[in-house]
C-alpha cells in the first residue's frame, strides 16, 4: 500500500506515534500494513544490543558479540577498502540479531584532544571522516542495515552537551564541521541521520530549520529520516516544524498531547507531521527483515577485528630499528598487558565474545611479566614499581604498556588533562634509567601528550583496538603485520598548543569556536607550530620513494600521478596523501589541506604509479559575504607526502577554470600594486590618460612603492589627478580586458 494510502487511514494519534519511539529502541509497529517494528541500536564499535533492562550507557548487560577497534583507531587505517568491509561485517552482524538500524558511524571533528567522545570519532580532517564514513556506510547498507550517521552538527564536547550553544561562523561550519555529512549525504545516501543534543548558533539543533531542512535536504537533497539521539528534543511540535522526523526514545502520552494540542492551536500544520510520517513509513518499509535471520562465526569475525586493528595500529617512532622485537631477554611491565583497555565506555560498550591479552598473546614466547602501577589508582606503588625496575635491568628489551584509565574518557564528560597518570610517569623514569631499548605501547581513546618520547626507542599508539588487542599488538611488535597506520589527528606537544584552548569548555552555555577553519594540522602547519606527531605521521619497517609526479587539468578535475616504491627489504604498505595549497584566493586559508589519500600495498623493490582524480571543487571555499561557495583561478601548490609534514613531492599550477572574466575588471577600490602588476594588460589605456608615468615612478623609485601600491585608484586625487580622469581610464581599462578575453 502507498504511504499516502496508509497516512489517510491513520488518526491523529497513531501519526504521532509512528513517529516517536514505540519503547527506547524500537519504533511503532503497524500490524495491519504487515510493517514490523525496527530496532534501531547502538553501534560504533560492534552492536551493543541490550537484551532487557534497557538503558541509554550501556550500564546493563548487552549480547555477547564482537568488541572492533574504535572509530579513532580504524580511521588511521586511511583504507577506504577496509572501512567498507568492516561495514559489511556489522551488518552481517546486525542481520543476525534482527537489528535493522545500526547506531553509527559517528564522524564530528576532533576539534580539542580533551573532548570525552574523541574515541567514537574519526579524524580531526572532514575529508577524511568522510571518505571513510562513506565506506563504511556503503559496506552496511549493502547489507539491509541502515545507518545512523551522528552527532549532526557540532557536537564537539561531552560537557553540558544537552545545553551548550556551538557558536560557529558560516564558512567554518560548512567547510569543517559539515563537511564530512555533506560527503557521506551525497555519496553514500544514508538511511537515518541522528541530530545532536546542543545548540548550533543558539538554536537547538532538534529545532533548527536552518540545518535540519534548508541545509539537509533543500541544498544537499538527503531523503532519509533525521533521528534524534536520545531524549534530544525538548519540544516535539518544534522539532517537527524543522525537520526532525522520528524522536527516540519519545516522552510516551506527554508527546502526543503536546503535537495534539499544536495542531488543535494551529501552532503546527498536519501536512508537517504527515511528511515526517511518511519518511519513517518508508524507511521501515525499506528495511523490514526480508529473509531467514543467519547465524555468523564468532572465531572469523574475531579474526576480522585482529585484521581491522592491525592494520590500523600507528608506530609513531622507531629509533635505530629497535622494533620488530629481537631481544634474547624480554620483559612485559604495565598492567595493561593483562588487564587492557579495548574499548570505550557508554553506549559504545559492547559484551566482548573473546578478549585476547597482550600477555595472552606472548604466550608461546620466553618473557618476564611485571604489573608496574594499579591502572584505577593514580598514586605510585613502590613494591610495583620495584619489581617492574628489576625486569627491566634483566631483560635486552623491554615493552612498557601505558595508558589511561577508563575513568579518563566515557561519553558524558570531556577529560581535564591529556597526561599519563602520575605512577605511569614515574614508571617510564625509573624503567628508562635502567634499560634503553624501551617501547612504549598506548591504549587510549584520544591524545596523549608525550613529554617522554625522547626517552624511550619506539612508541606504538593502539588507541582502542577491540577484544583483539592482544594479538594485534603482539602481530605489530614482532613483525607479524608491517605497521601502516597514520594519525588521523595531530599529537601536540602542549596542550596550549591546541587552536581552540582558550574556549574549550570555558562556558556551561557557549562553546565559541574562535579559531575558525583553524583545526588540528590545519593550524599547526600553517602557523608552523611543532609538534609531537604531525597529522598523517605512520612509521613502516620499510621505507618508499616517491617520484614522478604529473599534474593535468582536465574539464572538471586535476589528474595527479606519482610513483611509488618500496626500497626496503619486506613488503609493505604506505598511504600516499595529496594536499593542496591555495595561493591565489584574496582571504585566510590554510597552508595546505588534504585532498586525497590512497593506502598502496607494494613488494619488495616494486613500483606502482598512482592515480588521483581531485575534483576542481575541491578547490572551492566558502564567502559568507557572497552566500555561496568560490572557487578562484591563480596559482595553487600540489604536494605528495607521507604525512603533512613529510613531503615528498611538490609542483604549482596555475588554474583558469571559472571562465569568468569579470572578476578580472577593475574598479575605483582597485589598489595601485594590482595595476602595477597587470601594467601590460591595461598598457593603452594607461597611455591614453598619461597614468604610465606614475607607474613608472612608482616601480622606478622604492620609497614611492611602498607608499603608493597600498593606495587605492580613488586616492590618485592625491597627487592631483582628477578622479574623471581616474573612472575615464577604469573605463577604457576594462574595455580593453573585455577585448583581450
Amino acid at each position: 500500500m502507498k504511504n499516502s494510502e496508509i497516512i489517510k487511514n491513520l488518526s491523529l494519534d497513531d501519526k504521532i506515534k509512528i513517529v516517536t519511539g514505540q519503547d527506547f529502541w524500537y519504533t511503532k509497529e503497524l500490524k495491519n500494513e504487515g510493517l514490523k517494528s525496527l530496532l534501531l541500536t547502538d553501534g560504533p564499535s560492534g552492536v551493543r544490543k541490550q537484551e532487557e533492562d534497557i538503558d541509554a550507557l550501556g550500564l546493563n548487560q548487552s549480547i555477547e558479540t564482537i568488541s572492533f577497534p574504535s572509530l579513532a583507531l580504524i580511521a588511521c587505517s586511511f583504507d577506504k577498502d577496509l572501512l567498507r568491509q568492516y561495514g559489511e561485517y556489522l551488518g552481517q552482524i546486525a542481520k543476525s540479531e534482527k537489528v535493522k538500524v545500526l547506531l553509527g558511524p559517528g564522524i564530528n571533528i576532533k576539534r580539542n584532544p580533551l573532548a570525552g567522545r574523541n574515541f567514537e570519532y574519526m579524524s580531526e580532517d572532514p575529508f577524511v571522516s568522510g571518505k571513510l564514513g562513506t565506506a563504511y556506510i556503503k559496506g552496511l547498507q549493502s547489507q539491509g542495515v541502515g545507518a545512523s550517521v551522528k552527532h549532526f552538527a557540532t557536537n564537539n564536547r561531552e560537557n553540558q552537551r544537552f545545553t551548550n550553544s556551538s557558536n560557529i561562523d558560516e564558512r567554518t561550519l560548512r567547510e569543517i564541521y559539515l563537511s564530512a555529512f555533506e560527503t557521506i549525504v551525497k555519496e553514500a545516501e544514508p538511511a537515518t541521520i541522528m541530530s545532536s543534543y546542543n545548540f548550533l548558533n543558539q538554536v537547538p539543533v532538534s529545532e533548527n530549520k536552518w540545518l535540519l531542512t534548508d541545509l539537509l535536504r533543500n541544498e544537499w537533497g538527503y531523503q532519509g529520516v533525521v533521528v534524534s539521539d536520545w531524549s534530544a528534543v525538548k519540544r516535539r511540535a518544534q522539532s517537527l516544524k524543522a525537520g526532525l522526523n522520528l524522536e527516540m526514545p519519545g516522552k510516551g502520552e506527554a508527546t502526543l498531547t503536546e503535537v495534539k494540542d499544536a495542531i488543535k492551536n494551529g501552532q503546527l500544520d498536519e501536512h508537517i507531521l504527515d511528511v515526517s510520517v511518511d519518511r519513517v513509513l518508508t524507511l521501515m518499509k525499506d528495511y523490514q527483515i526480508k529473509e531467514e535471520v543467519q547465524s555468523y562465526d564468532k572465531e572469523t569475525y574475531h579474526d576480522f577485528a585482529r585484521e581491522l586493528a592491525r592494520k590500523s595500529i600507528v608506530l609513531l617512532k622507531n629509533e635505530n630499528e629497535n622494533l620488530p622485537l629481537k631481544p634474547s631477554s624480554l620483559g612485559l611491565i604495565g598492567e595493561l598487558a593483562e588487564n587492557p583497555r579495548y574499548q570505550g565506555g557508554g553506549s559504545s560498550k559492547v559484551n566482548p565474545y573473546h578478549v585476547v591479552t597482550p600477555l595472552g598473546a606472548f604466550k608461546n614466547q620466553q618473557y618476564v611479566y611485571a604489573q608496574g602501577y594499579n591502572i584505577n589508582n593514580h598514586e605510585v606503588d613502590q613494591q610495583l614499581q620495584q619489581q617492574a625496575v628489576k625486569v627491566a635491568q634483566q631483560n635486552d628489551q623491554v615493552v612498557l604498556f601505558l595508558g589511561y584509565p577508563e575513568s579518563y574518557e566515557t561519553e558524558g564528560l570531556d577529560k581535564d588533562s591529556l597526561s599519563l597518570p602520575d605512577n605511569q610517569l614515574a614508571l617510564i623514569d625509573a624503567v628508562t634509567k635502567e634499560n634503553e631499548n624501551v617501547t612504549i605501547v598506548l591504549q587510549n581513546g584520544g591524545t596523549v601528550l608525550m613529554p617522554w618520547a625522547d626517552k624511550v626507542k619506539s612508541i606504538v599508539e593502539t588507541y582502542l583496538p577491540g577484544e583483539a588487542v592482544g594479538e594485534a599488538i603482539y602481530d605489530i611488535l614482532t613483525g607479524k603485520q608491517n605497521p601502516a597506520g597514520k594519525l588521523a589527528e595531530t599529537v601536540p606537544q602542549r596542550i596550549e598548543d591546541v587552536p581552540s584552548y582558550l574556549t574549550f569548555n570555558q562556558s556551561k552555555a557557549d562553546e565559541n569556536y574562535r579559531e575558525g577553519i583553524y583545526v588540528g594540522y590545519r593550524y599547526y602547519d600553517t602557523k608552523n607550530i611543532e609538534t609531537q606527531f604531525p597529522f598523517g605521521h605512520g612509521l613502516s619497517y620499510t621505507t618508499f620513494d616517491y617520484s614522478n609526479m604529473q599534474i593535468t587539468n582536465q574539464e572538471s578535475s586535476l589528474k595527479v600521478s606519482l610513483d611509488i616504491k618500496n626500497t626496503g627489504n619486506i613488503f609493505g604498505e604506505e598511504v600516499v596523501q595529496i594536499y593542496i595549497g591555495n595561493r591565489t584566493s584574496d582571504i585566510d586559508m590554510p597552508f595546505k589541506e588534504l585532498r586525497e589519500f590512497e593506502r598502496v600495498a607494494l613488494e619488495v623493490n616494486e613500483t606502482k604509479t598512482i592515480n588521483f582524480e581531485i575534483p576542481h571543487k575541491a578547490m572551492r571555499w566558502y564567502n559568507e559575504n557572497r552566500g555561496q561557495w568560490q572557487i578562484d583561478d591563480g596559482e595553487y601548490i600540489i604536494y605528495a607526502g607521507s604525512s603533512v609534514e613529510d613531503i615528498r613531492l611538490e609542483q604549482p599550477i596555475t588554474l583558469n577554470i571559472t571562465n569568468q572574466t569579470t572578476s578580472n575588471q577593475i574598479h575605483e577600490d582597485t589598489y595601485l600594486s594590482e595595476i602595477v602588476t597587470r601594467k601590460e594588460a591595461f598598457k593603452q589605456s594607461l597611455e591614453q590618460y598619461n597614468l604610465d608615468k606614475i607607474i613608472d615612478a612608482v616601480i622606478e623609485n622604492p620609497e614611492l612603492t611602498s607608499i603608493f601600491e597600498n593606495v587605492p585608484l580613488r586616492s590618485l586625487i592625491m597627487v592631483n589627478i582628477d578622479i574623471k580622469i581616474v573612472r575615464d581610464f577604469i573605463d577604457a581599462a576594462n574595455e580593453e580586458l573585455s577585448k583581450q578575453a
